[in-house]
């Protein structure tokens, strides 16, 4: 792994650290490339009141010298408006766990004598610090062609039809959605349903599309199970708080095909080798392949809903009911940023892992002469070879 990405800070605290180590330097960068997708962030239908209060800058504060990455990890501070309200005052100490969070199993792994310090570590108010690593990863790819976008496929029992649209379209139809969804109709169902959850004092969920173009083939590896690049990606994407499910490409839809109707067949034309599909989602062997990498994430509705749930009182021992603590209705649109930058991630360190290099202006020519697919990349030699050659045998 060349990228390393760290972040601190809780939820209610002064602010969220983000340091990202191993950018190249040469990387042109000031705070509106983050503040964009921090945007994004905030932004979507069924989101809680904190995202009225909230309004996520970046603030760089290392590894940036005259607008460009000087090779230094990079560090970046996201201030929490909301701290204020907190600060310096007493507050109701927290004793019922809430089902569905790490409100207990913290408790349980580090012996607090309160649930907060749980919750506050826990509370997906961290993925904005995420996201900002995120969007440096996603500025470094798009220096070598690499777009990466997103979309909401289903909330709740809604699913987009999407088969029709193109990848450049979704992705370009879903930043203009309320619920980040490319097809209108189904976008105005999912908003009916989020008020209809809304009305019902309960939660809902659904599935994130991130796909990513442009990417060459070759990144990622076979030889160990930690390098290949479908694992570190589901690794990456299931760390998200709520996602609780993670296919590359239409993985389980493919359970119920026959193989011949799954692989994508490998084609020739004008010297160019080509795949007609994305079933794969744009990995085979854990290496891409060169075609779109395509990636599902499934998100539960989040536990924190206005009708209480039952748990225990933890200092009086007895059974009650939760305690409500603010939160969103429906996240799943402000996820699709999120997603998208888990992936960044991920394919912005096996590019580095696979380029080398300390500075861009290394990396670019490396990049340039990647093998691209076609015929005249692949050199195979003309006579059978011996398999496992025997000790001493010439």
């Amino acid at each position: 792994m060349r990228l390393q990405l760290l972040t601190a800070g809780e939820s209610h605290g002064p602010g969220l650290t983000m340091i990202l180590e191993g950018m190249p330097a040469g990387l042109p960068l000031d705070e509106d490339t983050i503040n964009r997708d921090l945007a994004r962030r905030q932004h979507g239908y069924g989101a809680g009141p904190r995202m009225k209060i909230e309004q996520d800058r970046a603030r760089l504060l290392g590894g940036v010298m005259d607008g460009k990455t000087t090779g230094a990890p990079l560090s970046v501070f996201i201030e929490n408006r909301d701290h204020s309200r907190w600060k310096d005052k007493l507050i109701q100490r927290f004793t019922v766990p809430r089902p569905g969070h790490a409100d207990l199993s913290g408790v349980l792994k580090y012996g607090y004598d309160d649930l907060r310090p749980a919750l506050e570590r826990a509370s997906a108010r961290e993925t904005a610090a995420r996201v900002a690593g995120g969007a440096i990863c996603r500025h470094l790819l798009a220096q070598f062609g690499i777009r990466i976008g997103g979309y909401v496929i289903s909330i709740g029992e809604i699913r987009a039809d999407l088969q029709a649209l193109p990848l450049e379209e979704r992705i370009q139809r879903a930043l203009t959605s309320e619920v980040a969804c490319p097809d209108e109709a189904a976008a105005q169902a999912m908003q009916a349903r989020i008020r209809e959850i809304m009305q019902a004092r309960d939660t809902l969920g659904g599935v994130i599309e991130a796909i990513a173009l442009g990417v060459p083939p070759g990144l990622g590896s076979y030889v160990h199970w930690e390098r290949r690049l479908d694992a570190r990606i589901a690794a990456a994407v299931m760390s998200i708080p709520a996602i609780k499910g993670v296919e590359i490409g239409p993985a389980f839809e493919n359970t119920t095909r026959p193989g011949t109707q799954v692989h994508d067949p490998i084609l020739l034309a004008d010297a160019d080798l080509y795949r007609p599909g994305v079933n794969s989602g744009g990995l085979e062997g854990g290496i891409t392949t060169g075609q779109p990498i395509v990636v599902r994430a499934a998100m539960k509705p989040i536990a924190t809903t206005l009708n209480p749930q039952r748990s225990v009182d933890l200092a009086e021992g007895r059974e009650v009911e939760t305690r409500y603590e603010r939160s969103d209705f429906c996240p799943v649109p402000r996820a699709v940023v999120i997603v998208e930058a888990m992936l960044a991630f991920v394919l912005a360190d096996a590019l580095l892992e696979k380029l080398g290099g300390d500075s861009l202006a290394e990396m670019l020519p490396r990049f340039a002469a990647l093998p691209r697919g076609r015929l005249g990349d692949v050199h195979l030699r003309e006579d059978d070879p011996v398999f496992w050659r025997s000790e001493g045998q010439a």
